[in-house]
């Protein structure tokens, strides 16, 4: 079976079901668990542990049957996986909020440097991510069974899940069986677990979660547990660093992008539950008046779980003030009443806010970053950014500030400088509260009315623009298809490591351009030792400007075939450092991996402190600036010649821009576009063969034993137009903007489901008639003499 193999091992603990999946090699068919999720809810499983997992939140059969499996009062526990030390690196599926996600520390009470780190990702094209995994155990040299006799070590979270699993099932089995089914379920097992977690003194909340997972403490919890909901994490604390990054590393300032907190309710009080109004902000102070917080949240929460988000802001009268801010959030929960109960169950949960507040930062120090274009995966095939790195084939990290750029995050926040997160078009912010805007890595395309403001901010206003691009080359992408044996179809890159002729697009008032080039080599400059990744060159550029070249090897496919060629020619200058004045400052460079922590083999943030220095503060460093480097005429390629996009490819599929609406016109931090119609056609989960899916980003249904009344919908605010409404405003929408997931996830199983029945009592009817044939002819046969 394509040397793919899975195990599934049943243990019975106690008086209760325990089911253990682990998967021995690293790939299995989604297929085989939906099956065995089948058996687990056929057998009243009580406590389920799962040491497998992927990147791709997206592969719906997989998730839908995990949400089947949670609302039948199964409590699932799952690996969040072994891709740490790296940021973004949740497995699904425990980074979904109705599952128990484990991750690793040693005997030490230090995070394994195996274990994944959070955020987790799939809410980031709408806003931010939420706070995993839930809790930590010790995972790293634990003592297990072989397969065949004797003891060995183990390390990774797929063992440190199994504790956990195992510490679910201890704390089941000391609940009264005439209560169990009252207070046991999902949530509440999932409140005991993080609300009796030992926090840990050095990992921050992406690293460690609760903390360290407490036996004792949670079976206290559990013992007087009273149904009720409540909010993960309950506390947001800026003085709390660095559990509280990275919220604590920069403080709130009047004038800034909305600053993000995603957090999970948990419902105990029912599988099914609704949020009774708009949730609530109560200052502890006067101070506290300054803040202004909107909100977005699932008004239905299902199963056992939502999501509350909260965009922070300072309001424009706090522009000098600088303190503390602090108070409460509520919002009310209330659930249908439980079997033998008359009464509505309701429940309010708190959030408590200490916020730290400083006037507004000049603009030069002020840094906005590009979030909105940026396409990962699993909507599309995102190929990784370094061809070196063989055992990656997906960019899957998120591409965040917080997620693989998170120490370049660090690096600014040391540098003095302020990072805002854009999440929506360059029409959507006002120029002239920035020094630079950072593009870093990006996949999407710009909308035009984004070209010319982006011109018009560049020429007019002073806005600096530093550009870190990627490889792209259509013939190398031709060669990275693979056959998906799940779809039987070919599986081909959507773009390269960046978007070049997106990005050439942009940069084309400036005259500038990037080719197709994949250099790779060592370099130096300013005395600092460097290495170009699967970068790009750049091949057009402004006379007056200062332009850096070193040589490297082209492993380009057309590259490639040329240094072959060229016997004892294998390097050749390259220009990939480019700086110039046209207005306001501008800085390009040809690759993106010297940022992100995810494969890289040096770093480059010195660079990029220089370039910012230059085009947010003017100041010039003489290396850069050579005599040597300034550009005496223009590097030019006619336009036939630049990179092209695929004709092959239908990149609406994957784009928050290609035959979308532009619906953001004026400079507003309030009129924030999310990716409305954004289709998503996905493939399956890696360590399981991939697979087709399309999901909608509201949450499907599966029969279980208690079912919402109607899809998770947005709650949306008086004002269209406000933050809240449009920043995360499609995550669990019923916007009708949606075409083809309502259809394909909907009217398409209606119709298929009628169409079966249908075909189901045809066949009943026609068997009815034979067998009353049968009957008459036997009658008839018998009666004869």
């Amino acid at each position: 079976m394509r040397n793919v193999l899975a195990s599934l091992q049943m243990l019975k603990y106690m008086h209760f079901g325990c089911l253990l999946m682990h998967s021995l090699l690293q790939v299995s068919y989604t297929s085989w668990f939906l099956d065995a999720f089948n058996y687990a809810i056929a057998s009243q499983i009580d406590v389920l542990n799962l040491s497998i997992g992927g990147p791709d939140y997206l592969d719906l059969p997989f998730v839908e049957k995990v949400w089947e499996i949670t609302a039948n009062n199964i409590i699932m526990v799952s690996a969040i996986g072994n891709d740490g030390p790296l940021y973004g690196t949740l497995n699904n599926p425990a980074d979904q909020s109705d599952v128990i996600g484990v991750g690793g520390i040693d005997y030490s009470d230090h995070i394994a440097s195996f274990s994944s780190r959070g955020m987790s990702t799939w809410e980031i094209p709408h806003g931010y991510g939420r706070v995993k995994p839930d809790v930590v155990a010790y995972g790293r040299e634990i003592m297990g069974s072989k397969i065949s006799t004797g003891c060995k070590s183990l390390s990774g979270t797929s063992v440190a899940s199994p504790v956990v699993a195992g510490i679910v099932c201890l704390l089941v089995s000391v609940i009264p069986e005439n209560v169990r089914k009252a207070i046991l379920n999902p949530a509440s097992m999932k409140q005991a677990l993080v609300e009796g977690a030992s926090k840990l003194s050095g990992p921050n909340m992406y690293e460690q979660g609760a903390g360290r997972v407490d036996l004792l403490e949670s079976y206290e919890i559990l013992r007087s547990y009273k149904p009720r909901a409540t909010i993960f994490p309950s506390v947001l604390d800026y003085t709390d660093c660095p559990y509280s990054w990275p919220f604590c590393r920069q403080p709130l300032y009047a004038g800034a992008m909305p600053v993000i907190f995603n957090t999970t309710i948990l419902n105990g009080m029912g599988v099914i539950g609704y949020v009774g109004g708009p949730p609530v902000w109560h200052p502890s102070n006067e101070e506290g008046n300054l803040l202004s917080i909107h909100f977005t949240y699932s008004n239905v929460i299902w199963p056992w779980t939502g999501f509350l988000a909260l965009y922070l802001q300072i309001k424009e009268e706090g522009v000098h003030f600088s303190g503390e801010i602090e108070g409460n959030v509520t919002v009310n929960i209330y659930s249908p009443p439980a079997p033998g109960e008359k009464n509505t169950r309701r429940s309010t949960c708190v959030l408590h806010l200490r916020l730290k507040v400083i006037p507004t930062p000049q603009r030069s120090m002020r840094i906005l970053w590009d979030q909105f274009h940026n396409i990962k995966y699993p909507p599309g095939y995102i190929p990784r950014d370094s061809l070196d790195v063989r055992n990656d084939i997906l960019d899957w990290h998120g591409d965040h500030l917080h997620t693989n750029f998170h120490i370049m995050f660090n690096m600014l926040r040391d540098a003095g400088y302020y990072v805002e997160t854009l999440g929506s078009p360059f029409t959507c912010f006002d120029a002239n509260q920035y020094g630079t805007l950072l593009l870093v890595d990006l996949e999407d395309e710009y909308f035009p009315e984004e070209i010319q403001k982006l011109k018009d901010d560049v020429i007019y206003n002073g806005l600096g623009l530093a550009v870190f691009a990627d490889w792209y080359n259509v013939e190398s992408m031709m060669k990275m298809k693979f056959f998906d044996d799940n779809t039987r179809s070919w599986w081909t890159p959507v773009t390269g490591g960046s978007n070049v002729p997106a990005l050439n697009d942009l940069l084309a008032p400036f005259g500038i351009a990037f080719g197709d080039k994949i250099l790779n080599g060592d370099f130096v400059i300013n005395g600092e030792q460097s290495r170009y990744a699967s970068g790009t060159n750049i091949v057009k550029f402004p006379e007056g400007g200062y332009l850096h070249s070193f040589p490297f090897m082209d492993s380009s496919e057309s590259g490639a075939t040329q240094n072959l060629l060229l016997s004892g020619m294998n390097k050749v200058y390259s220009p990939i450092l480019g700086l110039l004045e046209f207005g306001g400052k501008i800085a390009v460079y040809g690759d993106s991996n010297c940022l992100d922590s995810s494969h890289m083999v040096t770093n480059c943030y010195w660079l990029l402190k220089k370039m910012l220095d230059f085009t947010s503060l003017n100041i010039k460093d003489p290396m850069l600036f050579s005599d040597s480097a300034r550009q005496d005429k223009t590097l030019h390629v006619d336009n036939n010649q630049l990179p092209s996009r695929r004709t092959d490819v239908n990149f609406s599929m994957y784009s928050a821009v290609v035959n979308k609406e532009l619906i953001c016109r004026s400079d507003s931090r309030f009129e924030v576009w999310g990716t409305k119609g954004y289709d998503l056609h996905v493939r399956g989960r890696n360590r399981r063969l991939p697979g087709y899916a399309s999901i909608d980003l509201g949450r499907g249904l599966n029969s279980t034993r208690e079912l919402p009344l109607k899809r998770f919908e947005f709650s949306r605010m008086k004002d269209d137009n406000s933050l809240g409404n449009k920043y995360l405003g499609y995550l669990y929408s019923d916007d009708l903007d949606f075409p083809v997931l309502v259809a394909s996830h909907w009217l398409i199983p209606a119709v298929v489901a009628i169409l079966g029945l249908v075909l189901l009592w045809s066949f009943w009817k026609i068997r009815q008639k034979r067998r009353r044939r049968r009957k008459g002819s036997f009658v008839i046969r018998s009666a004869i003499p």
